[in-house]
């Protein structure tokens, strides 16, 4: 029983202080590149967007609209990847900020603030990547399944 009363007396000393504050540059780092990155992914997707809508008023297709149709198929594919990804990459960013603010002026409440937002970051790629792993298999299993028949 001890034990885990002692579990809600920790205290944060130095070398941890320390931990703590590389751990929130290297995040805020991280979010910010992430961020120009999904920027950048945006404005490629409008671009290839309209490269492909352009691409097909030059030099057309058999089939009209098929360039058109490419161009919008891009840029929704573009904006789900951004969707998917902005959400760990902003409480990322939170944790970040609020470590330095606990760290800075001693705030329990920020540094609670901050662990939430990095158990929020790590649940949602969780959930994301089991999504992801699903999908794969379940394609695997009918790429097997399609290649028996």
């Amino acid at each position: 029983m001890e034990e885990n009363s002692s579990l809600f007396s920790m205290s944060i000393d130095p070398v941890t202080r320390e931990h703590l504050s590389e751990t929130a540059k290297w995040a805020r780092f991280l979010a910010i590149v992430g961020l120009i990155s999904l920027l950048l992914l945006v404005a490629l997707g409008i671009y290839s967007a309209v490269m492909l809508n352009q691409y097909e008023s030059e030099y057309g297709y058999r089939r009209r609209g098929l360039g058109s149709m490419l161009g919008i198929g891009t840029a929704i594919t573009y904006f789900i990847v951004f969707l998917i990804y902005i959400f760990p990459i902003v409480f990322m960013l939170r944790f970040a900020n609020k470590m330095q603010q606990a760290l800075n002026g001693n705030d329990q409440e920020a540094l609670n603030g901050s662990f939430q937002n990095l158990k929020v970051c790590f649940r949602y790629i969780g959930i994301v990547t089991i999504i992801f792993l699903v999908i794969m298999a379940l394609g695997l299993f009918l790429g097997i399944v399609g290649s028996l028949t």
